[in-house]
């Protein structure tokens, strides 16, 4: 019994920060270009995570249960007025500069406030049973990389980077995951809760760095998801 008031204490929760996410994107007229496909093995598997920054804590998608899935949320912005290295050392110095903080807000955890180097942890708060450590794995002028820690909800990578794109800015939000437990399977890959609740919040965040930047989304952000069937050929 205890075990089954477990499972039902942690759906509510779930469904708890769905609610809360999609308040505002249910409102948002922005258009949204969604494409899905499964695939044997991924052309773009995730990157090494370096030797020195693996131990005991980390959870890569290795660790996870089911497909891997694979996605790119990116969005076009016209008329800003920072490159992507400004953009993103201004995003460095406050993680929670273009976060939805209602239901996501990081809290730095090991590592000096006022920078963010390789091996620096955060733990990014949600509703319910949310919260998600992460490491930095990766950084450079335009971008930064997390690997998820034990606890939490995914297991693999999430990268942040800005690019250049013509006249334009492009930002973009890469993840190679896999849910962490079969009950986290359930809910991200059969009841899709968890899901959509990703998909909401990054599309949020993606609009939100439009602003930081000084500009307007052009176009919509695009959302495009790789499933990934064989285990054996990631990283």
């Amino acid at each position: 019994m205890a075990k089954i008031a477990g499972y039902i204490t942690l759906l509510a929760g779930w469904l708890m920060g769905m609610a809360l996410v999609s308040w505002r994107y249910l409102w948002q007229t922005t258009a949204l270009h969604r494409s899905e496909v499964c695939v044997r093995t991924d052309e773009r598997p995730p990157p090494e995570v370096p030797r020195e920054l693996v131990d005991e804590h980390c959870q890569p998608d290795a660790a996870g249960v089911g497909e891997l899935y694979h996605r790119l949320f990116s969005v076009r912005i016209e008329d800003g007025v920072r490159g992507p290295g400004d953009l993103m050392e201004q995003v460095k110095e406050d993680l929670n500069l273009a976060a939805p903080t209602e239901v996501a807000k990081f809290y730095k955890t090991s590592g000096d406030m006022d920078d963010l180097r390789l091996g620096d942890e955060f733990v990014v708060r949600m509703p319910g049973p949310w919260d998600g450590p992460v490491r930095v794995v990766g950084c450079g002028p335009d971008r930064f990389r997390f690997v998820t820690l034990k606890g939490h909800l995914e297991a693999g990578q999430i990268e942040f980077r800005a690019v250049p794109e013509g006249d334009l800015l492009r930002f973009e939000i890469e993840t190679w995951a896999r849910p962490s437990s079969a009950l986290v399977n359930l809910l991200y890959a059969r009841l899709r809760l968890a899901k959509e609740m990703q998909l909401n919040m990054w599309v949020r965040y993606c609009l939100s760095i439009a602003h930081v930047c000084g500009g307007r989304a052009s176009g919509g952000v695009t959302i495009e998801t790789r499933r990934v069937l064989d285990r054996g050929s990631q990283g």
